[in-house]
C-alpha cells in the first residue's frame, strides 16, 4: 500500500512468509488470513462463520480486543511485524548516479563533440613521415618542437569540458530525484490513520499499522490495510480501484464485512480489525505481481503475462478485473513510489516524452528545436566555407599539388575546421534551457514547502502562474474552520448570544444534550488546549465540535452521555453525506420504543418538522406558515450575518407499533419535532480579504463554491471581498444554476454556461457535481480567446472529480480527506487561502525566471555564433577557440541557469495580468533587449578583432598558423566577451524594461556567488590557462579595459530601456505555444499585456503632447467605428443596461465592418499613450490590432474590475473580434 513508509526494509518475499511454519502462537496463520481476504461478500461470511464463528472469533485468534484494541507494547508489535509483515511495500529503486551520467551522455551535440575531440586527439599523436614539409603549402609555420605536445591539448580540453557538462547535468538530475524522494517520504510521514490501542483512540503513521489493530474508518478515508468490519454505520465503499465497478458497495456485518486496502470510504463510519498489511494486503499482492518496479510498459506486459500464466481460480479472476482497470496505478494511495503519484514522477524521469508536457515545457522544447536547427545550419555553413577557402587557397591560388605525405596535415586542418563548426553548434544550442526549467521548478517546489504548498506534480507550480480563475471552498479555506455557536432559537425565543442554562426548560435541555451528544460522530470531540491559555482543540468534524461546544457553554458534558450510550449501542445511524445534508441516529429505549435524533441544514430539516418545542418545553403543532415565519425572522437574519444555520430535531416511535422499515429513510426522517435552530459562525481568516484583493489585482477571478446557504455565502463573500457592493455579479444556488445551464431535455449546454460563468461569483448549496460542472464549463469555454486556467480547492471525497478536472487542484492538508489529496496537484498544509496566492506568485516567478534566462542565453548565442561564423569566414579561424566556447557555454548555460532561475519572487509579480497559455516566451521587450545587447557586444568584439592590435599596440592574432602559441590579441577578445556576459547577466534580471537592474540583487545569494565565482575562474583561466585555453597572460591595464567594456553593457542597457517597444514594429516574439492556429491571437494578446517601462516613462515625460494629435484623430475614428457597428446592438432592450452585458453576447462580431480603421495600440496593460498603427489593412482579421480600453472605460467605470481589458474579460473578447 502506497502509504507504507519508504524505509528500505528487506522484504523477504511473500513466499517465505507463507512457508513460515512458526506463526508466532497466534491462532491463525498468514496464509489463512490471505486466503480469507481473497473472498467476497457471501463466500467470505460463510468462511468466517465456518472457521472463526464471527468477527470476534478472528479478534480472539489475533489476540486483540474489539473495543480496547492492541496493548501497544513494543514487544508485541515487533512479534506481529515478524509474523504478519509490515504495512509497507518496497519502493522502486532510484536511478544510480552512473545511469544518470549515461543518460546525460546521450545528448547529440555532446556526442558530436566527443567524436571531434577523439579524432583531434588521434591526429595530434600521428607524426607524418619525414619529407619536404614545405611542399604542403603555408601550413605549418610555427614552433615545430611544440607541435606534438600542443596538438593533443585541444582534444583533451574538449573532452574535459564534455565531462564537466555531463557531470553537472547528472548531478542536477540526481539531486532532483533525491528531492522527490524526500518529498515522497515527507508526504508519507504526514499520512496518519486512526486506530485504537490500549482503549485510547490515537493516530499513527500508516506504516505502523499492524495485523490485529482495531482501525476506525470514516467518510473520506483511503483504507491503508485489509480488514474485517467489527461495527459499521451506513458504510459505503468505492471499490472501483480494485474491481472496476463504479457502484458503491454497502458494508455490513451480515452482508459483506470485507474491507480492502486501497478502497475509498464514501459514506458512513465504523471499526475494523486489520487482517493483512503491506505486501499481503490486496493492493500489496497486485504490486508484487507487478514486480513492484519496472517501467509502465513492463508493468503492462507483466500484467498480461501474469494473466496468461496464473490459473489460480479466485485470485486469477480478481486480478483480471483489476488489471482491466489498470488498477494497480489507481489504487496506489498518495504515496508509494510506484503508484499514483510516484508513478507520475517515475514517468517524468524515465520516459519524459510520453508524459504530456506542461505548457512551459512545450514552448521551451519548441524554441530549443528552432534554435538548434538555426545553429546546425550556421555550423554547417561555417565548415563548408572554411574547407572551400582552404582548398581554393592551397590548391588553386598557390597551385600546389596534393601530395600523399601531406594528407595527414590537410586532415588536421579539416578536423580543426570541423571542431570550429561543432563549437558554433554547441554554443548555438541552449542546452541550459531544460536545466533552467528543472532548476527553477525544483527550487520553487522546495521553497513552496515553506509557504505551506506541498507540490505533488511539478508542472502544477508553473501552471499556477497562468491561473485566471480560482474556485475556492468557503469553510476552512476562506474561513478559520473554528466553528462556534453564536446565536440560537430555542423554545420560540431568538437568543443573539448563548443563553444561560437556567433560561432553558429542563425537558428541552435533556433533548438538546442527548441529541447533540449521540447524533454527532463519536470521533468528534473537544480536547483541552495543548498549551496554557490556548483555545480548546477541536477534533473531528468542525460543525459537530461547534455543537458540542454549545453543550459545554451550557455547562453540560457530552462525554457523560456518550459513556452511558457507547457507540455500539446506537441502533442505526444515517451518516451525513452531500446528498442528505443531514445526519440522524436511532436509539432503542429499554421499553422497546425508538427515538431518532436528526440534525442538518435548517431549510432541509425544518421542511420535515411537523411540531416544535414551545416556550414551556412541550411540543406544539408547526405549520408551513410558521415555518415561513421562522425562515424570515430567524434563519435569514442569521444567514445574512454569515452564520451557518443548523436545525436540531427528534421523533419518537412508540413501543406498541411494529418496527419501522429502517432502510426506507424518507419515511423515518420525517414528522420530526424541532428542538432548536442554532447559528454557527465560522470567522473569516483575517488575512483572506487582502489575499483576495491581490488576486483580483493580478487578474484572477475568485469564485466561492460552497454547500452553505446563499445568504451565509453572500455575507462571507462580502466580508472577503469576493463581492463588492454595487457590482453587477451573480450569486446562485445549486438548483438555480442547474436550471439555467440545462436545456429542456436536462442536458448541460456549454452556451448556457457561457452566459453565466463570467459574472458568477458565488455558487451556494452546490453539490460536488455542480462544482465539477462549473469547473469543466469554465475550462471548455471559448468566450474569451485565452482559455481559462482554473484552480480549485477541495477537501471532501466528493471534490475529487473537480480537483482532477481543474488545471491545478489544491487539497487541504489538515481538513482534506485522503481521496481529495490523491486527486490534487498541490496540498495546502495550512488550509489557508493566502497560500494559494503564494503559489500564484511562485508560478509566475518560474515563468519569469525562464524568460530572464532566455533573454541572457540568446544574447550570448547570437553574439557567439555570429563572431565564430564571421571570424571563421574572414580569418579562417574562430576568434573564440573551442575550449573557450565550451567555457562560455558552461558559465552561460549551466551556471546562469542556476543564477537566474533561483530569483526569489516579489510582490510585483502580482501586479500584472496572467500571461495566458499561449503567451510567447520571448516578448517584444525581451527581443528588443536581446538584439540591442547583441549589437553592442558585436560592435565591441569586431572592433577588438580587427583593430585591437592597433589599439593595444600588440601583435595581431589573425591568420595564425596551425599550432601557433595563443596571442594576447585573441585573449583580450575572449576576456572582454566573458566580461560583457557577466555584466549582461545582471541586466537579464529584469525582463519588462525596468530601470533598476540591481533591485533586490542581494536577496539572491546564489546569483551573487555565481557571478563572483565566474569572475574568479575567468581570472585563473586567462592568467594561468595557457595553451589548453588558448590564453596568454594580460596586463592590469588590459584587464581594466576588458572590465570597462564589460560594464558598458549596463549603461547600454539603460539606453535600450529608453526606447519604447511599441516603436519597434519589426520585432517579433518567439517561443509560442504549440497551437498553430492560435498564433495571431497570441501576438495580439501579448500586445495588450506586455509591460514596458520605457513606454511608461515616455508617457510621464513631455513627449505626450506630440502624440496627442494622433491620438485624438484615432479616437474619433474608433468612436465612429463603434457607433456605426454597435448602434443596432446597443439599441436592443436587453443589452441597454450595461455595456458589460453587450460584450458577453458573442453575436456581435465587428470583423467585416471596417477593416481599415487604424486602431489604437495599447502596448501594455497600464499604458494609455497609444500610437498609430496599421493604416494599411491588416493581413488577417486580428493580427496586431487591438481595440484599446481607453475609449470604453468611460462608460464602464463602475464595472471596471469586470471589464478591464485583461484577456479573459468580456471586453477583451470584443477587442479581438475587432
Amino acid at each position: 500500500m502506497g502509504d507504507m513508509a519508504n524505509n528500505s526494509v528487506a522484504y523477504s518475499g511473500v513466499k517465505n512468509a507463507v512457508k513460515e511454519a512458526n506463526h508466532g502462537d497466534f491462532g491463525v496463520t498468514l496464509a489463512e488470513l490471505r486466503s480469507l481476504m481473497e473472498l467476497r461478500a457471501a463466500d467470505a461470511l460463510h468462511k468466517i462463520q465456518e472457521c472463526y464463528g464471527d468477527v470476534y472469533g478472528i479478534c480472539a485468534k489475533l489476540k486483540t480486543s474489539p473495543n480496547e484494541g492492541l496493548s501497544g507494547n513494543p514487544a508485541d508489535i515487533e512479534r506481529r511485524e515478524a509474523v504478519f509483515g509490515k504495512n509497507f511495500i518496497p519502493p522502486k529503486k532510484p536511478k544510480t548516479f552512473l545511469q544518470l551520467v549515461w543518460e546525460a551522455l546521450q545528448d547529440v551535440t555532446l556526442i558530436i563533440l566527443e567524436i571531434a575531440a577523439v579524432v583531434s586527439l588521434g591526429l595530434s599523436f600521428y607524426q607524418p613521415p619525414g619529407g619536404n614539409e614545405s611542399l604542403c603549402g603555408s601550413v605549418n609555420v610555427g614552433e615545430e618542437e611544440d607541435e606534438s605536445e600542443a596538438g593533443w591539448i585541444e582534444g583533451a580540453a574538449i573532452l574535459l569540458s564534455v565531462v564537466c557538462v555531463v557531470l553537472v547535468t547528472a548531478f542536477n538530475d540526481w539531486s532532483k530525484e533525491k528531492q522527490f524522494r524526500g518529498l515522497q517520504s515527507r508526504i508519507e510521514q504526514e499520512q496518519k490513520f486512526t486506530v485504537i490501542r490500549g482503549g485510547q483512540v490515537i493516530q499513527i503513521p500508516v506504516a505502523d499499522i499492524i495485523v490485529g489493530d482495531i482501525a476506525q474508518v470514516k467518510y473520506g478515508d483511503l483504507l491503508p490495510a485489509d480488514g474485517v468490519l467489527i461495527q459499521g454505520n451506513d458504510l459505503k465503499i468505492d471499490e472501483s480501484s480494485l474491481t472496476g465497478e463504479s457502484d458503491h458497495v454497502k458494508k455490513s456485518l451480515d452482508r459483506d464485512p470485507m474491507m480492502l486496502s486501497g478502497t475509498h470510504v464514501m459514506e458512513g463510519s465504523g471499526r475494523m480489525v486489520v487482517t493483512a498489511v503491506g505486501v499481503n494486503s490486496q493492493t500489496g499482492i497486485i504490486f508484487t505481481l507487478l514486480g513492484a518496479g519496472g517501467d509502465e510498459e513492463e508493468k503492462e506486459k507483466e500484467k498480461k503475462d501474469k494473466k496468461s500464466k496464473k490459473q489460480d481460480g479466485a485470485l486469477e479472476n480478481r486480478n483480471k478485473a483489476k488489471a482491466q482497470d489498470g488498477a494497480a496505478m489507481e489504487m496506489q494511495p498518495l504515496k508509494s513510489e510506484d503508484g499514483g503519484d510516484g508513478d507520475e514522477k517515475d514517468k517524468k524521469r524515465s520516459n519524459l516524452p510520453k508524459k504530456e508536457k506542461s505548457v512551459l515545457q512545450g514552448k521551451l522544447t519548441k524554441l530549443a528545436v528552432q534554435i538548434g536547427k538555426a545553429g546546425l545550419l550556421m555550423s554547417a555553413i561555417t565548415v563548408i566555407i572554411l574547407v572551400l577557402y582552404f582548398v581554393i587557397d592551397t590548391f588553386w591560388v598557390q597551385k600546389r599539388p596534393w601530395l600523399a605525405e601531406c594528407t595527414p596535415i590537410y586532415i588536421q586542418y579539416f578536423v580543426k575546421f570541423f571542431i570550429i563548426g561543432v563549437t558554433v553548434l554547441v554554443v548555438a544550442v541552449p542546452e541550459g534551457l531544460p536545466l533552467a526549467v528543472t532548476i527553477s521548478l525544483a527550487y520553487s517546489v522546495k521553497k513552496m514547502m515553506r509557504d505551506n504548498n506541498l507540490v505533488r506534480h511539478l508542472d502544477a507550480c508553473e501552471t499556477m502562474g497562468n491561473a485566471t480563475a480560482i474556485c475556492s471552498d468557503k469553510t476552512g479555506t476562506l474561513t478559520m474552520n473554528r466553528m462556534t455557536v453564536v446565536q440560537a432559537y430555542i423554545n420560540e425565543k431568538h437568543y443573539k448570544k448563548i443563553p444561560e442554562p437556567e433560561a432553558i426548560p429542563e425537558k428541552t435541555m435533556a433533548y438538546l444534550v442527548t441529541g447533540i451528544s449521540v447524533n454527532c460522530a463519536y470521533t468528534s470531540k473537544i480536547l483541552p488546549p495543548e498549551k496554557e491559555g490556548g483555545l480548546p482543540r477541536h477534533v473531528g468534524n468542525k460543525t459537530e465540535c461547534a455543537l458540542l461546544g454549545l453543550l459545554l457553554d451550557l455547562k453540560r458534558d457530552y462525554q457523560d452521555v456518550r459513556n452511558e450510550i457507547p457507540e455500539e449501542d446506537l441502533y442505526k445511524v444515517y451518516t451525513f453525506n452531500s446528498v442528505r445534508k443531514s445526519m440522524s441516529t436511532v436509539l432503542k429505549n429499554s421499553d422497546g420504543s425508538f427515538r431518532i435524533f436528526s440534525k442538518g441544514a435548517s431549510e432541509i430539516v425544518l421542511k420535515k418538522c411537523f411540531k416544535i418545542l414551545s416556550a414551556n418545553g412541550e411540543p406544539k403543532v408547526f405549520r408551513p406558515r410558521d415555518r415561513d415565519d421562522i425562515v424570515k425572522t430567524v434563519i435569514e437574519p442569521m444567514a445574512s450575518e454569515g452564520l451557518r444555520t443548523i436545525c436540531l430535531a427528534f421523533r419518537d416511535f412508540p413501543a406498541g407499533e411494529p418496527e419501522p422499515e429502517w432502510d426506507n429513510e424518507n419515511d423515518i426522517v420525517t414528522g420530526l419535532t424541532c428542538i432548536a435552530v442554532v447559528g454557527i459562525e465560522d470567522p473569516v481568516r483575517p488575512e483572506v480579504p487582502d489575499a483576495i484583493r491581490k488576486c483580483q489585482r493580478a487578474g484572477i477571478t475568485v469564485r466561492m463554491v460552497t454547500g452553505d446557504n446563499i445568504n451565509t455565502a453572500r455575507a462571507i463573500a462580502l466580508k472577503c471581498g469576493i463581492l463588492n457592493p454595487g457590482e453587477d455579479f451573480l450569486c446562485l444556488e445549486g438548483k438555480d444554476f442547474n436550471r439555467r445551464i440545462r436545456n429542456e431535455k436536462g442536458e448541460i449546454e456549454q452556451e448556457r454556461i457561457d452566459k453565466i460563468w463570467p459574472k458568477l461569483r458565488v455558487l451556494a448549496r452546490s453539490s460536488p457535481t455542480d462544482k465539477h460542472t462549473l469547473v469543466k464549463g469554465i475550462i471548455d469555454s471559448t468566450v474569451f480567446d485565452q482559455r481559462q486556467v482554473v484552480a480549485v480547492t477541495g477537501d471532501g471525497t466528493n471534490d475529487g472529480p473537480a480537483l482532477k478536472k481543474a488545471d491545478v487542484g489544491f487539497a487541504m492538508g489538515i481538513a482534506g480527506t485522503d481521496v481529495a489529496k490523491e486527486a490534487s496537484d498541490i496540498i495546502l498544509t495550512d488550509d489557508n487561502f493566502t497560500s494559494i496566492v503564494k503559489a500564484v506568485m511562485w508560478g509566475r516567478n518560474v515563468y519569469d525566471s525562464i524568460s530572464k534566462f532566455l533573454q541572457f542565453q540568446l544574447t550570448v548565442n547570437v553574439v557567439a555564433v555570429i563572431v565564430a561564423f564571421t571570424g571563421a569566414c574572414i580569418t579562417q579561424d574562430s576568434p573564440l577557440k573551442a575550449v573557450q566556447m565550451l567555457w562560455v557555454n558552461l558559465i552561460m548555460d549551466t551556471l546562469a541557469s542556476l543564477a537566474l532561475a533561483t530569483e526569489p519572487p516579489t510582490e510585483a509579480l502580482l501586479l500584472r495580468k496572467p500571461y495566458g497559455r499561449n503567451k510567447p516566451l520571448i516578448s517584444r521587450t525581451m527581443m528588443k533587449n536581446i538584439l540591442g545587447h547583441a549589437f553592442y557586444q558585436l560592435v565591441v568584439v569586431f572592433t577588438l578583432l580587427f583593430a585591437g592590435e592597433r589599439i593595444f599596440d600588440i601583435d595581431s592574432g589573425r591568420n595564425a598558423p596551425l599550432h601557433a602559441p595563443p596571442s594576447e590579441h585573441y585573449t583580450i577578445v575572449f576576456n572582454t566577451f566573458v566580461m560583457m556576459q557577466l555584466f549582461n547577466e545582471i541586466n537579464a534580471r529584469k525582463i519588462h524594461g525596468e530601470r533598476n537592474v540591481f533591485e533586490g540583487i542581494f536577496n539572491n545569494a546564489i546569483f551573487c556567488t555565481i557571478v563572483l565565482g565566474t569572475f574568479v575562474v575567468q581570472i585563473v583561466i586567462v592568467q594561468f590557462g595557457g595553451k589548453p585555453f588558448s590564453c596568454s597572460e594580460l596586463s592590469i591595464e588590459q584587464w581594466l579595459w576588458s572590465i570597462f567594456l564589460g560594464m558598458g553593457t549596463l549603461l547600454w542597457g539603460q539606453l535600450i530601456s529608453t526606447i519604447p517597444t511599441s516603436r519597434l514594429k519589426f520585432l517579433k516574439e518567439a517561443g509560442h505555444g504549440t497551437q498553430k492556429e492560435e498564433i495571431p491571437e497570441e501576438e495580439l494578446a501579448e500586445d495588450v499585456e506586455e509591460i514596458d517601462h520605457a513606454e511608461r516613462e515616455l508617457r510621464r515625460g513631455q513627449i505626450l503632447w506630440f502624440r496627442g494629435l494622433n491620438r485624438i484623430q484615432t479616437q474619433i475614428r474608433v468612436v465612429n467605428a463603434f457607433r456605426s457597428s454597435l448602434y443596432e446592438g446597443l439599441e436592443k432592450p436587453e443589452t441597454r443596461s450595461s455595456i458589460h452585458n453587450f460584450m458577453t453576447h458573442p453575436e456581435f462580431r465587428i470583423e467585416d465592418s471596417e477593416p481599415h480603421i487604424p486602431l489604437i495600440d495599447d502596448t501594455d496593460a497600464e499604458d494609455d499613450a497609444p500610437t498609430k498603427r496599421n493604416s494599411t489593412p491588416p493581413p488577417s482579421p486580428n493580427k496586431n490590432n487591438n481595440a484599446v480600453d481607453s475609449g470604453i472605460h468611460l462608460t464602464t467605470d463602475k464595472n471596471k474590475s469586470a471589464t478591464s481589458s485583461s484577456p479573459g474579460s468580456p471586453l477583451h473578447s470584443l477587442e479581438t473580434s475587432l
